[in-house]
């Protein structure tokens, strides 16, 4: 219940009711290993905001914050997966895709919105390996997307 403590002091709302929006399960666990599927920046289930292009109607701050607000989700299908997030022993990796104009180059930046908001969850468990990329589309026109691994006690 630490974790869970931290995020609300930090105003992170977790919501338990993601689904998916294809023919695909949100998480896998094999052993202690949860693979969480590609997430974007819903709120409350809802794509209302965050939708666009980085470097055309879509700022890099804006798709920061949607980086975060991603990652939210990714910890509340993290939560349902592991029953409880103080058992998560290691955010292993994460992927992230921007839904960029050619010439953008700052995927990393947009994508440290996710990365910022593992390590405040769940400090040193939280650093992870990561990727950051450039796609030229994403489904529903969201600019994010992250996907994450963890492992599990």
């Amino acid at each position: 219940m630490e974790t869970e403590k931290r995020l609300a002091e930090m105003g992170v709302e977790l919501y338990p009711d993601i689904k998916p929006i294809g023919s695909y399960l949100p998480f896998t666990r094999c052993g202690n290993v949860i693979h969480i599927s590609g997430q974007g920046p819903s709120i409350r289930g809802e794509y209302v905001k965050y939708i666009g292009k980085v470097g055309e109607n879509v700022t890099k701050e804006e798709a920061k914050e949607a980086a975060a607000v991603t990652a939210a989700n990714l910890i509340s299908i993290l939560k349902k997966a592991a029953g409880d997030l103080d058992r998560v022993k290691q955010i292993v990796s994460v992927h992230g895709y921007v839904n960029s104009t050619p010439d953008f180059t700052e995927q990393p930046y947009v994508i440290n919105g996710a990365s910022d908001l593992l390590v405040k969850a769940f400090g040193e468990k939280g650093r992870h390996a990561r990727c950051a990329m450039s796609v030229n589309s994403l489904p529903l026109g969201i600019c994010v997307e992250v996907e994450l691994t963890a492992e599990i006690e």
